[in-house]
């Protein structure tokens, strides 16, 4: 559960939409068993992820039954009120959503997914829901000063009202409070070290590396309330996580599809993408990848550097002291994305290590590795 301890039972009437949607964030009760909130699989003192264990080294999340341990990684709740709903453009792309799959279009949709998840909070119904929100007094006072004193006739809304609530709740500063030394910087309050500053010019490089091919929202480096993200999706050749999928049941011959497993999407040659994630609080939100497959920033760098350079060590994964691993997907790589810019050396890994930790929001600093 979360390291919070929060009872909502405790609390007066709320006064807004975001204050109820507080409310419903930590409560344990609305999933079968009473074990889990929403804060659970993404604490705000974890940077919005799942930081228990698991028995899975955080790979995935168990489920209110203590038994079902997921496929993919709960991707961090922080600066997730910046996706856009989910939309294909003009050329095709697919951009935003929730989930790596974008199957959520808005936040309120993804809210209405684990509750009713049986492999993860596990409540039978929204009518199952609606009547957990009706044990707690403070619930039903809310919900009738917010949404009329008739909102619990209609079970359909009133579990609505609940989603709404908590992408109220995800939408304000406390999830995407831009305060990061990053963000100091850029105010000019205080200086990036060298290294710091070398990833920095990397990064943003548009010939040395390729991470604001896809890391990038903004038009132009140096823009605030850059979250690092354009949300579109793609394939850049991760492996099947032999690991999880020895502890969670699930075949290692079984393929996910990622975006292919939208029912939204039908294009094969979408399957095996996802959503490209922020990189906000990145250096403290680990294991990466949609499957948890590597535990450490740094492996992930060399990960993508394994397109750029030919040397046999950079075709060895650091963790498993092994070659990487074949991509789930193979047809599907964005290669053209991926082979952008030169190899890079290990002081260039470091310092790109560097610069991302600046992303790192002011409450989390003292999580990050000295």
């Amino acid at each position: 559960m979360s390291c919070l301890v929060f009872s909502p039972l405790q609390t007066a009437q709320a006064s807004d939409l975001s204050e109820l949607g507080q409310l419903l964030y930590f409560d344990t009760n609305l999933s079968k068993n009473r074990t889990q909130s929403c804060a659970t699989c993404h604490d705000p003192q974890a940077g919005f992820v799942d930081p228990r264990d698991n028995g899975a080294k955080k790979m995935a999340s168990l489920g209110d039954d203590a038994q079902s341990l997921g496929d993919r990684q709960a991707p961090t709740a922080s600066y997730a009120a910046f996706s856009p709903a989910f939309h294909q453009t003009k050329d095709g792309t697919y951009v935003g959503g929730q989930f790596w799959d974008g199957r959520a279009g808005t936040l309120a949709d993804q809210a209405g997914g684990p509750p009713l998840n049986p492999a993860e909070m596990g409540l039978a119904s929204k009518q199952e829901a609606t009547a957990r929100l009706k044990e707690n007094d403070t619930y039903v006072e809310s919900f009738q000063a917010l949404f009329g004193k008739d909102i619990f006739e209609d079970v359909d809304k009133a579990y609505l009202k609940m989603t709404e609530a908590l992408q109220a709740y995800e939408q304000t500063e406390e999830f995407s409070p831009f305060d990061s030394k990053y963000d100091r910087y850029l105010r000019g309050e205080v200086k990036l070290t060298d290294q710091e500053e070398l990833g920095r010019i990397l990064f943003f490089s548009q010939q040395f590396t390729n991470c604001n091919q896809c890391h990038q929202l903004r038009k132009l480096p140096g823009a605030e309330k850059e979250t690092f993200s354009n949300y579109e999706y793609h394939n850049i050749g991760v492996p099947v996580n032999t690991a999880l999928r020895a502890l969670n049941g699930v075949s290692a011959a079984l393929v996910d599809d990622g975006l292919l497993a939208n029912p939204a999407v039908e294009d094969k040659a979408q399957q095996g993408k996802y959503k490209v994630p922020t990189l906000r609080n990145v250096a403290v939100t680990g294991p990466y990848m949609h499957n948890g497959v590597f535990q450490d920033l740094r492996t992930v760098v060399k990960f993508y550097n394994k397109y750029n350079s030919r040397s046999q060590p950079s075709q060895i994964n650091p963790e498993s002291k092994k070659p990487w691993g074949e991509p789930e997907v193979a047809d599907t790589v964005s290669l053209k994305e991926l082979e952008i810019g030169d190899a890079l050396n290990s002081k260039r890994i470091d310092a790109l290590v560097a610069f991302m930790k600046t992303l790192t929001d002011a409450r989390y600093e003292h999580l990050l590795e000295n």
